[in-house]
């Protein structure tokens, strides 16, 4: 897509351990163009970003670049290594400088943060979540993990939360031990898009919608729900990621959450309208490279407090 090459862009990274999403956007967040390319090394996945992006750069049209990263990542400002992946299951990418990469490449302000935590902020400006300050967003793909905002503030504390690996009461007769190398049959570890294929030998996308497999997952997927409801008591919770498309899954997740909850939240929303508490991201797949570029829009305060995102 040709942009006007007078007008001034941000930009947007949604990082995920299976593919990137670069994106450029307007100030109002409109996406004038995206690229995706599969996330293979840090050299050369991060070299393709900061190819894509060098042009609007070196012109002096890219305003700040936003990332939402598949983690575990350091998103504390204050330490000596934000912005990098720190932990990460994902071969190769143990303690890369992400943020720094991409700013010193590019000479701009980079915004970091979890995947999950940019979608809900890209939510929360343009979707599902316009209206509320408290809620959560929670990917279903590659891994699983959960971000959102409380009181309108992006969940963030001694790290940034991992709700992917709680722990969930298994079903009946499940012997399926789980894939997670940290924890086995953590949340994550029991119906993650990888665990799924691990289970049956085919992809999520090859299960047909009447398959046995998805009563499974719901049940999962909605113990762990209704924990996030105990603890956070959010306002809406969203639903994402590749196995999220399976919008079967919605009914199935719904009814499982109302019967754990049991009529103890005394909510309209819970106990009467779950089709409006649990639902999809309003920005469909754009809803983490949207996320992202979210982050850029709101660089200026946020950013500069760290050596490592410097240009």
């Amino acid at each position: 897509m040709e942009i006007d090459r007078n007008n001034q862009v941000w930009g947007g990274i949604e990082a995920g351990g299976t593919k990137f999403v670069c994106g450029l956007a307007d100030a109002s967040g409109r996406l004038l163009d995206e690229v995706r390319f599969p996330t293979t090394n840090p050299e050369q996945t991060l070299a393709r970003a900061i190819e894509y992006f060098r042009p609007y750069s070196e012109t002096g049209r890219l305003v700040a670049v936003g990332i939402g990263s598949f983690g575990p990542i350091d998103p504390n400002p204050d330490s000596p290594t934000y912005g990098f992946i720190t932990s990460t299951p994902k071969p190769g990418w143990q303690q890369t400088d992400f943020a720094g990469a991409i700013a010193r490449a590019l000479d701009t302000p980079v915004a970091f943060d979890t995947d999950t935590n940019a979608a809900g902020e890209g939510e929360h400006r343009w979707g599902a979540a316009r209206d509320l300050d408290t809620f959560l967003y929670l990917t279903v793909g590659t891994g699983i993990g959960g971000g959102g905002m409380a009181r309108g503030r992006r969940l963030r504390g001694l790290v940034h939360p991992e709700m992917g690996h709680v722990i969930v009461p298994r079903v009946a007769g499940d012997d399926f031990p789980g894939i997670c190398p940290f924890h086995g049959d953590c949340l994550e570890g029991m119906v993650s898009g990888p665990a799924l294929k691990a289970r049956v030998g085919r992809s999520a996308e090859e299960v047909a919608g009447d398959d046995p497999l998805w009563q499974i997952v719901a049940h999962y997927l909605s113990a762990a729900i209704a924990n996030y409801v105990y603890v956070l008591s959010p306002q809406r919770i969203i639903l994402g990621g590749g196995v999220m498309r399976r919008q079967e899954l919605f009914a199935l997740i719904r009814e499982r959450v109302g019967q754990w909850l049991g009529g103890y939240v005394q909510s309209d929303l819970v106990l009467n309208r779950l089709d409006d508490y649990i639902v999809p991201p309003a920005l469909g797949e754009r809803a983490g490279v949207l996320g992202a570029v979210a982050l850029a829009l709101g660089a200026g305060t946020e950013l500069r407090q760290s050596r490592n995102i410097r240009p």
